[in-house]
């Protein structure tokens, strides 16, 4: 069964509502960012920073904003890419799923490549199935990075932990960019954690007191796992006093080795909660 929608104002800011009997989800033009999910069960699982901006080309702090073309500063562009800062457009419903759209244009100039991404949410009682398609529309490959930047909300990060990246290698961000191996069986957040795990194939688990939150990926092979703990949180400007302690972002991205697509090719990376 396809989820009902309609248009709001969000902040100013125009966004697709979703609904699926007693489960919501708030998507905006802006970025194509997912901006809340909410169950059957009424909980909200997303954090959205109450200082953030809702402007013109600017990062909207929460939620889930997509990542594109270039992770970080890994690259010689903006960081963290333009998808996130521009308007995409709402193309309707298709396969039970919201579909939104960001082609080349002259916003995107900086890359200069014909391309188009989409991304389709798909929303249940109790599972939010997000997924990115990026497609080479040009007569030249190219190569990109990519993540779904996910800000989880959490009651209380001392009690939070994130399960089934045992075993996983990582590079350690918040350390010089260290390589490490995850020898416990749960990330805990004792403050900064900046980490990205390669070759990720477990399905996690966020552990938030007596509550648990699955969460699997596919295409994407790395998972990013971010908080930027109480010292640097306080030199974030859109992140209000203690909000560090709110959320954990457990993204799925494709980092480490960038997809490299052919003229006509197409690559699909997802993330399903629930």
């Amino acid at each position: 069964m396809p989820p009902l929608h309609d248009s709001i104002h969000f902040h100013g800011t125009p966004c697709v509502r979703l609904r699926h009997r007693d489960a919501t989800a708030l998507v905006a033009l802006h970025g194509a960012q997912l901006l809340s999910w909410i169950p059957a069960d009424g909980r909200e699982r997303l954090f959205l920073g109450e200082r953030a901006q809702f402007a013109p080309g600017s990062a909207i702090r929460g939620g889930v904003p997509v990542i594109f073309p270039q992770f970080a500063e890994r690259g010689n562009l903006r960081k963290h890419g333009f998808a996130r800062l521009l308007r995409w457009a709402f193309e309707g419903i298709a396969d039970d799923a919201a579909v939104f759209e960001l082609h080349d244009g002259p916003d995107t100039t900086e890359w200069p490549h014909p391309f188009v991404c989409r991304l389709s949410v798909g929303l249940t009682a109790s599972r939010l199935a997000v997924a990115l398609d990026v497609e080479n529309r040009g007569d030249a490959p190219f190569d990109f990075t990519a993540a779904l930047h996910t800000y989880l909300r959490v009651d209380d990060l001392a009690r939070a932990s994130l399960e089934g990246l045992q075993g996983c290698d990582y590079e350690d961000s918040a350390n010089g960019g260290t390589l490490h191996r995850q020898h416990d069986y749960a990330v805990v957040f004792d403050g900064e954690v900046d980490r990205i795990y390669n070759d990720v194939v477990a399905p996690l688990a966020l552990v938030d007191g007596e509550r648990r939150l699955d969460i699997e990926h596919e295409g994407f092979g790395d998972a990013i796992v971010w908080n930027p703990g109480e010292h640097l949180a306080a030199r974030i400007g859109d992140l209000a006093p203690g909000e560090h302690a709110r959320f954990v972002c457990v993204e799925a991205g494709q980092v480490m080795a960038p997809v490299l697509l052919a003229p006509g090719e197409r690559w699909r990376g997802s993330q399903v909660l629930g």
